[in-house]
């Protein structure tokens, strides 16, 4: 797959994943009407607006990340051809679940409408189900690809803290 197949499929796949979960599920429980609040909810209401505008930049940052480093999408159906180390997957293995929880908090301060928190911990639980099965799956995914920029060229696997390691390792470089 090319860039441009690389970039129509992570649109699809925007439209349908983070688009759907961050976007028409919450515009489904709100209809995106904002309760009458108090005034000193405002400042929630900023930092609501602040979470939104940063989840969607990452969100959008992210998916670019899988068309120009990685020549793929973040689609389990088409993947990348290298994998994408770059941008914040340096620091964070999955900002992506991060800026559809923070899109969906912000969204729930900005409108006032509390039946998005539940909702955003359901997601959650979703997310980490899904990467806990998906590691479980092949702890070692990526240890075994090539990459660039990290000492040597590899990744290796190491043992994380002693609470989190349940016997998994995890991708340090």
């Amino acid at each position: 797959m090319g860039r441009a197949g690389a970039a129509v499929g992570s649109a699809v796949f925007f439209a349908l994943a983070p688009g759907v979960v961050a976007g028409v599920v919450p515009w489904w429980l709100t209809g995106w009407e904002a309760t009458d609040l108090p005034g000193w909810w405002l400042p929630l209401r900023v930092a609501g607006v602040v979470l939104l505008v940063a989840g969607a930049g990452v969100l959008v940052h992210a998916f670019a990340r899988f068309v120009a480093e990685g020549v793929g999408t973040p689609a389990p159906v088409a993947p990348t051809r290298e994998l994408v180390v770059g941008g914040l997957y340096r620091y964070v293995r999955n900002p992506m679940y991060l800026a559809v929880l923070a899109a969906i908090a912000g969204q729930a301060l900005v409108l006032g409408r509390l039946v998005l928190v539940p909702y955003a911990a359901v997601v959650a639980a979703a997310f980490v189900a899904f990467v806990r099965g998906l590691r479980g799956a092949d702890p070692g995914l990526a240890v075994r690809r090539s990459l660039p920029g990290l000492p040597g060229g590899r990744a290796r696997l190491v043992a994380p803290p002693a609470p989190l390691a349940a016997g998994r390792g995890r991708l340090d470089g």
